[in-house]
């Protein structure tokens, strides 16, 4: 093997991103894949608190309006689709650190709590921590899981007490400060210790043209221009290796996946993979446009349902290939 094709295999393991996705131009039923999406039904409820109400949807409460997307039961069914579409493309792996033994593990933006609930089971000996603003984890979970809310781009305490892991996942558009919150975690992991990012260039993109121009386009121009106006992160995935070189951490890790919208590529599992892209992302459209158009740039409710029913369509186009990058990210604290 010549120095160059050992270096183009190196890059293809790291990146896992194909030169070129083919795609599937034959016919085919893809009544399959909607019956698998159709009995995915873990879904976890939420807490029956006060929130905030508006153009049909709810919202987090506590430190209101610093997260733009609802926590209702749509939404977090569709965030457990989105653990399922992770899990699938790490070859149901929930992190790829080479963590050994951890006893103290927080998992920032939990969400609906569901990666941290199979880390606990994974790991009993560990002390696991879930924190998010919204109260919509459920009760009956592992004994060594807590959920805590907080705001976890707020100052921490837990400087005095380190964790063996951290654990992040799509925090785009919901994160302004990611250099200031990689800093706090390298302050509050052990030496020696993990931190693991998974995260998301949230604009898509064609290997062909194919996006150009499309109701797709306009969506996320629209939508990430608005969450980028108010100071949040629309594309931290491809920052993130320089952020953790930045904060101290070292051994810094990347892989990189070609994540496709939709049913369009011939590869069987980019295919999968796409399947559920789509699903989570047709049940997401509407809910993570609504507070940054109406609020930030004063769209109407039915202006962002038409737009959203626009990039719902062209993402059941199988002329459209769009393809999403999806990173993960992890460093050490060094020993010393």
């Amino acid at each position: 093997m010549t120095e160059t094709s050992a270096l183009e295999q190196i890059t293809a393991t790291t990146n896992n991103i194909p030169a070129n996705v083919e795609v599937d131009n034959s016919y085919e039923n893809d009544s399959s894949y909607g019956d698998e999406l159709s009995s995915y039904s873990a879904s976890l409820r939420s807490s029956v608190l006060e929130y905030r109400h508006e153009n049909g949807r709810r919202y987090h409460k506590f430190r209101d309006g610093s997260y733009l997307l609802p926590n209702d039961e749509s939404e977090n069914d569709r965030l457990d689709m989105t653990h399922e579409l992770c899990l699938l493309m790490l070859q149901r792996k929930l992190y790829l650190a080479p963590i050994k033994n951890p006893q103290r593990v927080i998992d920032l933006g939990t969400g609906t709590g569901i990666w941290a609930i199979d880390f606990a089971d994974q790991h009993p000996e560990a002390e696991v921590i879930g924190c998010d603003l919204s109260p919509i984890q459920p009760t009956l979970v592992p004994p060594n899981l807590k959920f805590l809310v907080d705001d976890i781009e707020s100052e921490w305490a837990y400087e005095k007490h380190p964790f063996d892991f951290i654990h992040a996942r799509n925090l785009l558009c919901s994160i302004k400060d990611f250099e200031k919150l990689i800093k706090q975690c390298y302050r509050s992991i052990k030496p020696g210790g993990w931190v693991e990012f998974q995260d998301w260039d949230g604009y898509p993109y064609s290997q062909d043209g194919s996006l150009e121009d499309t109701g797709l386009q306009k969506y996320f121009s629209e939508v990430y221009g608005a969450f980028e106006e108010a100071g949040y992160e629309a594309r931290p995935g491809p920052k993130l290796e320089q952020w953790f070189e930045d904060a101290g951490f070292v051994n810094v890790h990347v892989e990189k996946f070609a994540v496709p919208l939709g049913v369009w590529p011939k590869d069987r599992h980019l295919k999968k993979v796409g399947t559920w892209m789509r699903a989570q992302a047709e049940a997401g459209y509407e809910g993570a446009a609504l507070a940054a158009l109406t609020r930030f740039k004063n769209w109407t409710k039915e202006e962002v349902i038409v737009l959203a029913s626009q990039a719902r369509a062209d993402s059941r186009n199988r002329k459209i290939h769009s393809i999403y990058d999806f990173y993960v990210v992890y460093g050490q604290r060094p020993e010393n």
